[in-house]
C-alpha cells in the first residue's frame, strides 16, 4: 500500500481544523433549523426581530468562519499531498517503473480524507454536547419558547459524509496529477519550480537577502500559513474580547479558542516546513562560515512581513464584521450596545502578537543552531 493509515494520522492539523469548522457549523445551523419550526410562535415584533437577526447570524457564522476554515483545510491538504510524494519520490518512482499508472497509485491517497472525517466526526459530536448550553445562550432574553436540540440528519451528512468524501477525491485527483512526471524525476527526486526572475533579480543583491526572498517565492504556500496565523490570532483576539459586550463570554472562550489553535497550528506547521526544507542550505551556509543569526534571518526572516500584514488585515476584518453585525443584523433588536474601534485593546493585543511571535522564532532559531551538519550533509 503506497499511503498507509499512519500517514493519515499525522494529518492531526487538518482534523483539528475541520473539527473547528463543522464545530461552529453545527451550532448555528442546527440552531437555525430548530427555531425555524416555531416560527410561527413569535408574535412580539422584538421577537420576530431577534428572531431574524438570529437567523441571518447563524447563516453569516457558518458562511464566514465554517468557508474560511474549509478553505484552510482544503490547501493544507494539497501542502501535505505534494509533501508526501516530494519526500516519497523514489518508491513511487519505483511502483511507476514497474507499470503502474498513476491513477493507480494516486487512489491510495484516499485515506487523507480519514483526517477530515476524523475532525469532523469529533467536531460534531462536542458541538452536540454543548448544543443546550449554546440553545439557553441563544435565549437568554426569553424571546422564544424554549426548543430542545434535534438530531437532522441530512445536516449529518452534509458536515461529516460529504466533506470527507469530498477531501478523499481532491486528494486522489491533486495526486494524480503530481504524479503526471516522467519516472527518473520521481527516481532522482527532480522537480522544477518556475521562479519568474524580473529586472530586480538581475541587480547586485547581497546573497543573504537574495536567498530569504528565493525562499519565500519558492513557498508561497507557507507565506500564506504565516500570514493566516497571524491574521487568526489578531480577528479572533479582538473580537472574543469584544464579544464580552456585545454578546457572552462563552461566546468570547469559544471565538479565542478556536483562533489560538488556528494561529498556533497553521504557525507552527509553516515554521516547522520551511526549516526541513532548508536544512541543507542552512548546513551549508554553517560549512562557509555564516552565523547562526544569518541562516536564520536568510531563512525565516522572510516570512516576518507576511505575518505582521497577515495581523493587520486580521484587525481591520474583525472591526468590519462586528461594525456590519452591530449596525446591520441586529439594527433592530433593543439593548445591542454601540461599537467602536478600541484602540488599547488592539494595542494589547499587537504587544501579545509580537511577544508571542518572536517566542516561537526563537525557538526555530535555536533549531537551526542545534542542526547538526554531518548528518544533514548524509541525508
Amino acid at each position: 500500500m503506497v499511503v498507509g493509515m499512519k500517514d493519515a494520522a499525522k494529518l492531526v492539523s487538518i482534523s483539528m481544523i475541520a473539527g473547528c469548522a463543522v464545530f461552529v457549523c453545527t451550532l448555528f445551523l442546527n440552531y437555525n433549523m430548530d427555531i425555524a419550526s416555531m416560527k410561527d410562535e413569535v408574535t412580539t415584533e422584538v421577537g420576530m426581530a431577534m428572531y431574524q437577526a438570529q437567523v441571518l447570524t447563524g447563516k453569516v457564522t457558518a458562511l464566514v468562519s465554517g468557508g474560511c476554515l474549509a478553505v484552510t483545510s482544503v490547501i493544507m491538504l494539497l501542502f501535505y499531498v505534494k509533501n508526501y510524494i516530494d519526500t516519497h519520490g523514489r518508491e513511487l518512482g519505483i511502483l511507476k517503473a514497474l507499470g503502474y499508472s498513476g491513477l493507480k497509485i494516486a487512489k491510495h491517497f484516499w485515506v487523507f480524507g480519514l483526517s477530515v472525517f476524523a475532525g469532523c466526526v469529533l467536531g460534531y459530536t462536542l458541538a452536540f454536547l454543548y448544543m443546550p448550553s449554546f440553545y439557553k445562550l441563544q435565549n437568554t432574553d426569553h424571546l422564544f419558547p424554549e426548543i430542545e436540540a434535534r438530531f437532522h440528519p441530512l445536516l449529518a451528512f452534509l458536515l461529516i459524509g460529504a466533506p470527507a468524501m469530498a477531501f478523499s477525491v481532491l486528494a486522489i485527483i491533486y495526486a494524480c496529477l503530481r504524479l503526471k512526471c516522467p519516472v527518473l524525476d520521481l527516481l532522482k527526486e527532480k522537480y522544477v519550480y518556475k521562479i519568474k526572475v524580473s529586472k530586480r533579480a538581475t541587480k547586485d543583491i547581497p546573497f543573504l537577502k537574495n536567498l530569504a526572498g528565493s525562499t519565500v517565492r519558492e513557498r508561497k504556500t507557507l507565506a500564506f500559513f504565516t500570514a493566516f496565523s497571524a491574521f487568526c490570532f489578531s480577528a479572533m483576539t479582538q473580537m472574543s474580547m469584544s464579544m464580552k459586550d456585545l454578546s457572552s463570554e462563552t461566546m468570547a472562550v469559544m471565538m479565542i479558542t478556536i483562533g489560538l489553535l488556528l494561529a498556533f497550528i497553521t504557525l507552527f506547521l509553516s515554521l516547522s516546513s520551511v526549516v526541513k526544507g532548508n536544512t541543507k542550505t542552512i548546513a551549508m551556509m554553517r560549512i562557509f562560515g555564516y552565523k547562526y543569526s544569518d541562516c536564520f534571518k536568510a531563512v525565516l526572516g522572510g516570512y516576518r512581513p507576511f505575518s505582521y500584514m497577515g495581523f493587520v488585515i486580521g484587525t481591520v476584518y474583525q472591526y468590519t464584521l462586528l461594525k456590519i453585525a452591530v449596525e446591520v443584523v441586529f439594527a433592530d433588536v433593543d439593548n445591542i450596545p454601540e461599537y467602536h474601534f478600541d484602540l488599547k485593546m488592539c494595542a494589547v493585543t499587537v504587544v501579545l502578537f509580537v511577544l508571542t511571535y518572536e517566542m516561537v522564532m526563537y525557538g526555530y532559531a535555536q533549531r537551526i543552531k542545534r542542526l547538526p551538519i554531518k548528518s544533514v550533509m548524509l541525508e
